[in-house]
């Protein structure tokens, strides 16, 4: 079996793994310099812009301190136990997702093209994010900070119409960084200035990818610093990007020295996504090295930056006037349902396919220590219900729930709140697109497999019969 070996006070360095599979076409895992690398990489990749966007959020609308109850309970019962089980199979398999899946099972390799293809549709537009996000940190380093005053007017005898019905803040946000159109159908023109922050942001990816896991470690540690009381009480009422770019920048205005402010908030913002980048690209790159999509002598590098090329290009919808809107798109339909059902196969696999006895005997080959009652309980029988009822729940909710967006549009009687619009039938069909495309690699390739396992009985048969 391939182990895991964790270095202990005496040895400094977890040796780089071994496949004598050859997989990743003969390229060397890296391995981690020390235990608190492993850890704040870890911490890195699983902590994002979500802890600055949702959360607040969520905790608000949800009845504040009290939503922090369902929340540790899911954590408690299901966020742990599935952090488990992923970082210790794929530490103990040494291989990315698709190859993880088929030594669990080959009916189960789905699961694994599936992560890769919902780890290549959140790349984009996370990725995104972070470009508005470098588009602020750019523009931070002015005082005074452009989003405090409204512009003049084309004529330069008043402010911008648009900026006095709204805010200073919002006009920053949807007019001189987005130029945002006022419906989804309308695709508007790029962006060029938002597309060389998407160039420059794929490039730092790139960059701090090829350089390996030691980046991650020291990347890691800037994520989440305290917030001060101004941006804690400007939460309420927003969320995704409206809380970051809107609510916080409004913050940041009312507290002294507010463009030293902003550039510390937003390179935190951009440092906190990047680390969780790394995971995403990783989750993207690892794959295909053990798919052998290129030549093993192919450098590493070269396949990254394919990898990140391709993100780019792909990403640029999202450069448009209407690439907000399709950004919400994305973050709302290509991951949750998703990312729900692949959970739940690989919970499943492990403890019913692979076998948890299997599954323990291997977490005590690379620690020493044998997974309690408390790890067996939940891996066969807690997660997976609370996963299966989460999904019930998710997918009623979602077939009572209109498709449809709030729209910027200054016409709008009750401007500048924004107007409520159904999405057309075309961005619905999109939308059932991003739902359900990842998960079709679960059936299609266990029926796949099962074909091919048919057809090698039915070639053994044939075989076997004696010639006349």
């Amino acid at each position: 079996d391939l182990q895991l070996v964790y270095p202990s006070p005496e040895e400094g360095r977890v040796p780089p793994a071994r496949n004598p599979r050859g997989a990743g076409g003969g390229h060397e895992r890296p391995s981690w310099d020390n235990r608190l690398q492993y850890l704040l990489s870890c911490i890195g990749f699983a902590v994002g812009l979500g802890n600055i966007w949702r959360f607040p959020y969520l905790c608000q609308t949800y009845g504040g301190g009290a939503f922090l109850i369902p929340y540790f309970v899911a954590l408690v019962l299901e966020g742990i136990p599935l952090f488990h089980i992923e970082l210790a199979i794929g530490q103990h398999l040494r291989t990315g997702s698709v190859g993880v899946w088929k030594a669990v099972s080959p009916y189960l390799g789905g699961v694994g093209l599936g992560c890769l293809t919902v780890s290549f549709l959140v790349s984009l537009y996370y990725n995104t994010v972070l470009t508005w996000v470098l588009w602020y940190f750019l523009n931070s380093f002015q005082n005074p900070l452009p989003w405090g005053s409204c512009p003049l007017d084309l004529n330069r005898t008043g402010s911008a119409e648009e900026c006095q019905a709204s805010s200073p803040v919002s006009y920053f946000w949807y007019r001189r960084t987005l130029n945002v159109t006022a419906d989804v159908s309308d695709s508007g023109s790029i962006q060029w200035r938002l597309l060389a922050c998407l160039a420059a942001s794929w490039a730092v990816v790139y960059v701090c990818v090829i350089r390996g896991i030691e980046s991650t470690g020291k990347v890691s540690p800037w994520g989440g610093p305290h917030c001060p009381a101004p941006f804690r009480s400007a939460s309420a009422g927003a969320s995704g990007t409206g809380l970051a770019f809107i609510i916080f920048t409004e913050a940041i205005l009312h507290m002294p020295g507010a463009p030293g402010w902003a550039v510390l908030f937003f390179g935190m913002l951009f440092t906190l996504g990047l680390s969780s980048m790394f995971g995403n690209m990783e989750s993207i790159i690892t794959p295909l090295l053990d798919m052998g999509v290129t030549h093993r002598f192919v450098p590493k590098e070269v396949l990254t930056g394919l990898a990140c090329l391709v993100c780019f290009l792909s990403a640029i919808c999202f450069t448009l006037q209407s690439g907000n809107y399709w950004l919400e798109i994305f973050d709302n339909y290509a991951a949750p349902l998703n990312l729900m059902v692949f959970a739940f196969f690989e919970v499943v696999g492990v403890a019913y396919v692979y076998g948890v006895q299997r599954f323990s005997d291997d977490i005590e080959s690379m620690t020493g220590r044998r997974p309690g009652l408390y790890w067996q309980v939940t891996w066969k029988v807690v997660s997976p219900l609370l996963l299966l009822t989460i999904f019930v729940a998710y997918v009623a909710t979602l077939a009572r729930t209109p498709l449809s967006y709030k729209a910027w549009d200054t016409q709008y009687v009750w401007f500048p709140s924004r107007q409520e619009k159904s999405y057309p039938g075309w961005v619905q069909a999109a939308c059932v697109l991003l739902c359900f495309l990842p998960i079709l690699w679960v059936p299609a390739v266990a029926l796949a497999q099962l074909l091919a396992a048919h057809r090698r009985k039915k070639d053994t048969g044939r075989d076997r019969c004696p010639k006349l």
